[in-house]
């Protein structure tokens, strides 16, 4: 019966990719037809343009970070998410902030909404880290990275958000002086951030 061994199939696929495209089941060789019919038999939903997973996934959180990064895998999660995602400060943005390679084409995404800015050099690949989020590798700066982001897009977000960062994740002691000062040379934030460091007790 191959019509379910093809079911079968696309079900263990959707179990361990978690978030999925259209594109990424027939590339695996499954006829995507059997997605229409296991959303029909409400044993996968849609969940975005072209996105899929298995009913009853665990939502978490950070649902929309995971979504953004199927659709957009070149894209880092950045500045107010990225504090959102690592519990610093109290960010709740109505955005997911991505930063993207400079030169690197504005995503059509219809959901999430995004806030994208674009990095070049080793302002876009320092720092990554890389989360699984409901199956979904999630590329994320790190701490460090994130706060001298906040410094370098201070006029975007405010000072005032970019200076709790830095207090808030020196007092939950999630990133050292040694990995800010690292992460401010790595934005050009040295001479910005010196003086909020040396504050900072």
């Amino acid at each position: 019966m191959p019509h379910l061994s093809e079911r079968q199939r696309l079900l263990e696929f959707a179990r361990d990719h978690g978030i999925f495209s259209a594109g990424d089941v027939t590339a695996a060789g499954i006829h995507s037809e059997w997605l229409s019919r296991l959303v029909a038999q409400n044993l996968l939903e849609r969940i975005g343009r072209g996105r899929y997973r298995l009913t009853g996934s665990d939502t978490t959180e950070h649902h929309t970070l995971a979504q953004v990064a199927a659709v957009v895998p070149s894209a880092v999660i950045c500045l107010l998410s990225a504090l959102q995602f690592h519990r610093i400060g109290v960010q709740a943005p109505l955005e997911v902030w991505i930063a993207l390679e400079r030169g690197t084409a504005h995503p059509r995404l219809g959901y999430p909404p995004l806030r994208v800015v674009y990095f070049s050099g080793l302002s876009y690949a320092s720092g990554i880290e890389r989360h699984t989020i409901e199956g979904q590798e999630v590329p994320i700066y790190s701490v460090a990275k994130t706060v001298a982001d906040c410094f370098k897009y201070r006029n975007k977000i405010g000072l005032d958000v970019a200076i709790e960062a830095l207090r808030d994740c020196l007092r939950q002691r999630k990133a050292t002086r040694d990995e800010l000062w690292s992460a401010a040379k790595v934005c050009r934030m040295s001479n910005v951030m010196r003086p909020y460091l040396e504050a900072v007790t």
